[in-house]
């Protein structure tokens, strides 16, 4: 008729459930648009387009995006019936274990992370000391270094048995233990926090204890000694997040993508 609108072209069912799909995991991940477009690599804008039904999207920014959420571009697109049960189940990361020395950021980093991820944050320091019900300082002091190693094999066994996720804290000397180790990066995604002495030691004296180098005015050496030996051991964690030239947020940022990919890769 003339004078008449011309009729709306149909919104197409496939960029409407990828639209659902992808609104649906944002919020369940609890993140905002410029958050996913700064974890996926778009504009804030493409995504209202997307999460609006809107966007004829490439395959590789598919890609992206269902990185960022910790899934596939295949789960995105198929069809509700064909992924009921996937989709009522949760998305988890697996077990994320945090290495490095003292002052790395691993408490810091790791309650954050787990935050992000809605999952557990643990530290294996404290599972031995519940373990031994008594401080770390006095199993060092009474029962020794070979007894807490045993210790903390044992829980570390113990927690992956579980089949456990989350975030995992470690101790910074456990990369030293052989066994421990290779256990670990054999089961969980390891991540060296990586820090520059000076960072390691301001920020233990932030958490106001100064004791492990008090009155000695070669401390900071040696603690570029201990880096300097344990580098080569840190360096085979499978990945490598800079907290001294990340800062905080954007090392919680780094970690998070990695255990959502992590999780993705699994489930794939």
């Amino acid at each position: 008729m003339k004078g008449s609108e011309p009729p709306q072209k149909a919104a197409s069912p496939i960029l409407e459930r990828l639209a659902g799909r992808v609104r649906g995991l944002r919020k369940e991940h609890g993140l905002t648009l410029r958050e996913l477009g700064a974890e996926a690599g778009v504009s804030e804008r493409f995504l209202v387009l997307v999460e609006g039904g809107a966007a004829n999207v490439s395959v590789t920014k598919l890609d992206d995006i269902a990185r960022a959420l910790g899934t596939t571009a295949a789960a995105l697109l198929v069809p509700e019936e064909r992924d009921a049960a996937a989709t009522k189940a949760p998305s988890r990361a697996p077990l994320v274990a945090l290495l490095g020395l003292r002052g790395a950021g691993k408490t810091a980093v790791g309650t954050l992370v787990a935050k992000r991820l809605s999952v557990p944050f643990v530290e294996l320091d404290a599972l031995v000391a519940e373990r031994a019900g008594t401080s770390l300082g006095e199993i060092f002091a009474m029962h020794g270094a070979a007894y807490y190693r045993r210790l903390e094999r044992e829980e570390l066994s113990r927690l992956l048995a579980s089949g456990a996720s989350g975030v995992l804290a470690t101790g910074g000397s456990l990369v030293t233990d052989h066994a421990s180790y290779e256990l670990l990066r054999r089961s969980t995604v390891t991540v060296w926090l990586k820090a520059k002495a000076q960072d390691h030691w301001a920020r233990v004296v932030a958490q106001g204890d100064a004791r492990p180098m008090a009155d000695r005015s070669s401390a900071m050496n040696e603690l570029r000694a201990l880096l300097r030996a344990r580098r080569p051991l840190y360096e085979r964690a499978a990945h490598v997040v800079d907290t001294s030239a990340l800062g905080l947020p954007r090392a919680v940022d780094r970690v998070v993508k990695i255990a959502r990919e992590a999780a993705a890769a699994t489930r794939g």
